[in-house]
C-alpha cells in the first residue's frame, strides 16, 4: 500500500464504502461512504465560510460519533483543536487564546465554551448546521502532508501547558504504525472509551481504525455500569484504555460470568500498566493484553508489546514500532543496553517542536532527538522498560526510587485496588516515599509496610501510606503524582516538633537501644521519642545498629524497621515482638 500522509488519503484508502466506519450504543451505524459524505459536507461548509488550511478551529463536543466526525472533518482540511468539554470558562478562554482559534464548533447548546468564544469575538458554529450543508465541488482544498492537522496541549502537571502541533504526516504515520502493530483489518471493531480531545482516543483508537478500514465504536466515555454490556452486545475485537479503567473493568468482571469471545486483544496506554493487572486481565478474558507507550509529542504510540506469536515482556512497554528510541545520559550521550537514562525518540510521527516556545525546544530537542522526560532502559533484546518520569523519580537521601516499581509491589497485595507512589518533600533525607492506596477490605498502612519489607530494598518502602477512597486523576484517567503529597495533606512530620521535651527510656529494651544509638551516633541524651533520622542517622549507620541489635537481643531487625520506626520506643516494641516470636531453645 502506498504511503498515506494525509487524513483525506486515509479516508480514501480503499475501505469498503458499505462497511461500518463508526458505531455508537443506541445510534445507527455510519458507513465509510456516509462518513466521507459527512466530511465532504462539513469541510466544504467551513471552506465556504472562508476558512483555509492551517486555520485553527476549536471543537468542544461530548465524546461520541459526532465528535469523531467533527475531528476527521476539521482535521482533513484545517487544523483541529479539540478541547475538554468540562473545562471552565476561564480555562477555555486561556486555551482559545493560546491556540489563536478562528472558530469554535459546538453542539449548539449553551455552554461555558460558547460563552468564552462569544466573549472573545470568536465565531461559534453548531455542528448541526454543518451537517445540513451541501458538499462543495472541486474548489474545496484538503490539507497537504506538512500542514498542521491537530494541535494539543501537554498536560502541564509540572509546568505551563505547551502547544504541540502535529502535521498530517505525523498523525497518519502514527495511525498506520498502530494499525500495523496491532494487525488491524476491516473485520476489527474498537470499543473506544477514551476522550476524543486526547491523543490516545483520537489516534490510538479512531484514526488507527480508519487507516485499517475497521470500525470504531464511539462510546460517550467510560461508563462503568454500561461497559460489560457493551463488551457483550457490541462485540468489539479490542478496546484501549488507561490502567485505572482496566482496574475497574477487573472489579466488574468478578461479578460478571459472561464470556466475551469477540475480543482478540486488550490494549493499554498513557500510563504504566502494573503487571498484576495485566495478568489478571489476561486470565479473566483469555486474550493477550498489549501495553503500549506513547505521548502527545509522538502522535501517540512510540513502542508496543507485540501480539503473539512474537514475545511480550510484562513490565516493559515493548519494541519501538515505527519510531526510533534511544537512551541518553545527562550530557546527551547514547547509553548501551541495560543502562538507565532518559528515553529519546525520533521518527515520522514526532512533532518538529513546541509552538512559540524556544526554551522548551532547547531543553527537549537535541540533534534530531526528542528527550521525553521519561527514565528507562532498553534491554539486550531491544525492549524498552520505563522507570518513571524523571521529575517523578523520588530522591530519598541519594537513593533513587521509581514510583512504578513500588506501585507494582503494592498492587500485588490482594486488598489493594489502586496505588499511587509519590515524593513527600522534607525531612533529613530531602524526600520521603509516600503512597496513597485504595483498599477493598480495610487493610492498614502498617500491614502494607510489613507486606513490602521482604519484597524490596528498605529505602523503597513508603514511610507514609495513606488509605484513600479514590486517587487524584486527570481528565483521561491518568493518576496525577506531581503535587499529590500536597493534595492529600501528606507531610514529613518532624519528631522535634512533636516532642520537644525528652522522655527517658522506659524499658530495658529501650535502655539498651538508647545505648546502641548513642554509640553509633556518637551522642548522648537519647530519648524514647527520638527519631533515628532526626538524630543524624542514615542507611550506613542503620547497618551498624542492625548488627548491634542482633548481638544484644539475638533477633534480626530489617534496616527498614530501624529507619522507618517513628521513634526509639517504636523500635523497642518491634524488638520485643520479635523476641516473643522467637522459638525457645
Amino acid at each position: 500500500m502506498a504511503e498515506l500522509t494525509c487524513i483525506h488519503e486515509l479516508l480514501h484508502g480503499g475501505q469498503d464504502g458499505r462497511s461500518h466506519a463508526i458505531e455508537a450504543p443506541g445510534r445507527a451505524p455510519i458507513t465509510y461512504d456516509q462518513l466521507r459524505m459527512h466530511i465532504s459536507g462539513i469541510a466544504g461548509a467551513l471552506y465556504g465560510m472562508g476558512y483555509r488550511r492551517n486555520d485553527r478551529i476549536a471543537v468542544v463536543l461530548p465524546n461520541g460519533p459526532d465528535m469523531a466526525i467533527a475531528f476527521l472533518s476539521v482535521a482533513s482540511g484545517f487544523t483541529c483543536a479539540p478541547l475538554n468539554p468540562l473545562y471552565s470558562r476561564p480555562e477555555l478562554e486561556f486555551y482559545l487564546s493560546s491556540l489563536g482559534a478562528k472558530a469554535l464548533i459546538t453542539n449548539g447548546e449553551p455552554s461555558p465554551a460558547e460563552e468564552a468564544a462569544r466573549g472573545m469575538n470568536i465565531p461559534v458554529i453548531s455542528l448541526k448546521s454543518l451537517y445540513e450543508a451541501k458538499p462543495l465541488g472541486a474548489s474545496q482544498e484538503f490539507s497537504e502532508p506538512e500542514d498542521t492537522a491537530l494541535v494539543l496541549h501537554t498536560s502541564g502537571t509540572t509546568s505551563k501547558p505547551k502547544r504541540v502541533p502535529l502535521t498530517q504526516a505525523n498523525i497518519c504515520a502514527s495511525a498506520c504504525n498502530i494499525a500495523d502493530s496491532l494487525r488491524l483489518g476491516p473485520g476489527d471493531r474498537c470499543l473506544n472509551v477514551m476522550p476524543l480531545f486526547h491523543i490516545h482516543g483520537l489516534i490510538g483508537a479512531l484514526l488507527s481504525s480508519v487507516a485499517a478500514g475497521a470500525t470504531t465504536v464511539c462510546a460517550q466515555g467510560f461508563v462503568a455500569p454500561e461497559f460489560m454490556g457493551w463488551l457483550r452486545d457490541l462485540k468489539p475485537t479490542w478496546y484501549t484504555a488507561v490502567p485505572t479503567i482496566h482496574q475497574k473493568v477487573l472489579e466488574m468482571a468478578k461479578s460478571d460470568p459472561g464470556k466475551y469471545d469477540s475480543l482478540r486483544f486488550i490494549r493499554s496506554a498513557s500510563s504504566a500498566l502494573p503487571v498484576p493487572i495485566m495478568r489478571s486481565l489476561e486470565e479473566r478474558f483469555g486474550v493477550p493484553v498489549i501495553e503500549a507507550y506513547g505521548m502527545t509529542e509522538a502522535s501517540h504510540q512510540i513502542a508496543v508489546n507485540p501480539l503473539p506469536p512474537l514475545s511480550r515482556k510484562p513490565g516493559s512497554v515493548g519494541l519501538p514500532w515505527g519510531t526510533e528510541a534511544a537512551i541518553l545520559d545527562g550530557a546527551g550521550n547514547m547509553l548501551t543496553a541495560g543502562e538507565a537514562g532518559e528515553v529519546a525518540i525520533r521518527g515520522p510521527g514526532v512533532t518538529a517542536g513546541y509552538e512559540n516556545n524556544p526554551d522548551a525546544n532547547a531543553a527537549a530537542f537535541h540533534d534530531g532527538w526528542l528527550r521525553t522526560g521519561d527514565n528507562g532502559y532498553i534491554d539486550a533484546n531491544g525492549y524498552l522498560h520505563l522507570l518513571g518520569r524523571l521529575k517523578e523519580i523520588i530522591n530519598r537521601g541519594g537513593e533513587k526510587v521509581s514510583p512504578f516499581e513500588v506501585e507494582e509491589a503494592l498492587l500485588a497485595h490482594p486488598a489493594v485496588k489502586e496505588a499511587a507512589v509519590f515524593p513527600v518533600p522534607g525531612g533529613p533525607l530531602g524526600e520521603e516515599v509516600g503512597a496513597a492506596v485504595v483498599s477493598s477490605d480495610g487493610v492498614t498502612a502498617e500491614a502494607l509496610k510489613e507486606f513490602l519489607i521482604p519484597r524490596m530494598a528498605y529505602f523503597k518502602v513508603p514511610s507514609r501510606i495513606v488509605i484513600v477512597e479514590s486517587l487524584p486523576k486527570g481528565p483521561t484517567g491518568k493518576v496525577q503524582r506531581i503535587g499529590m503529597a500536597r493534595r492529600l495533606g501528606v507531610s514529613v512530620e518532624r519528631v522535634a516538633d512533636q516532642a520537644p521535651v525528652k522522655t527517658a527510656p522506659m524499658t530495658r529494651t529501650e535502655a539498651e537501644l538508647a545505648r546502641i544509638w548513642s554509640e553509633v551516633l556518637r551522642r548522648g541524651d537519647i530519648g524514647a521519642l527520638d527519631n533515628f533520622l532526626e538524630l543524624g542517622g542514615d542507611s550506613l549507620l542503620a547497618t551498624q545498629v542492625m548488627s548491634r541489635i542482633r548481638r544484644s537481643f539475638d533477633v534480626d531487625v530489617p534496616i527498614v524497621r530501624i529507619i522507618e520506626s517513628e521513634n526509639l520506643s517504636g523500635l523497642g516494641r518491634t524488638i520485643d515482638r520479635l523476641k516473643g516470636e522467637r522459638p525457645n531453645g
